[in-house]
């Protein structure tokens, strides 16, 4: 059976993410996906003409994903505190699957992306935030979820440089012991 454009295009973003995942961004070569996914390196850049257009990608595909996750875990519950955790497990599930992302070192066109995720994540802890505390101004609010988005990527980092997931843990146990998140 014939595959559409679609579809290729498809097979390479997971192929892509799959690397990213596992290796991250500076593992891309686009002949390796070519031949993981069966078609010419060639046809990866008639989908992607550069690495950088594919990064970006795969960083908006992400993020699109991740706003809708968000979205529906706001729209199931207005509890703060199961939000939280639900929006913690995220960052803990990469940890356990071993995926990740080096952010050194992007094009312009795929930091932008990157900056995209963060401003998405951050707004979202700022609704959270606000079911919590609804007297809180606009800027303070966004400032608590600057604080938490940062925090919770850096447990995530520190775990992984120790390559322990228990260190996430206790580190999100803390967080919320002292107030830091709902």
């Amino acid at each position: 059976m014939a595959r559409t454009k679609t579809d290729m295009r498809e097979a390479v973003m997971a192929a892509a993410r799959a690397t990213v995942q596992a290796h991250g961004y500076n593992a891309l070569s686009f002949r390796d996906l070519a031949k993981g996914v069966g078609i010419k390196s060639a046809s990866v850049h008639y989908h992607f003409p550069t690495k950088g257009d594919l990064g970006a990608a795969l960083a908006r595909r992400y993020t699109d994903d991740g706003a809708n996750y968000l979205a529906e875990l706001l729209a199931t519950s207005s509890d703060p505190a199961w939000c939280m955790d639900r929006y913690t497990e995220i960052f803990r599930s990469a940890l356990a699957n071993d995926n990740r992302m080096c952010l050194d070192d992007l094009p312009p066109e795929v930091r932008t992306e990157v900056d995209k995720f963060a401003e998405m994540n951050v707004g979202w802890i700022a609704k959270v935030l606000a079911l919590a505390r609804p007297a809180g101004t606009r800027q303070a609010l966004k400032e608590h979820a600057m604080a938490i988005f940062a925090d919770i990527e850096g447990a995530q980092l520190v775990a992984r440089g120790c390559q322990d997931i228990a260190i996430y843990d206790r580190t999100i146990r803390t967080y919320r012991r002292t107030g830091l998140i709902p």
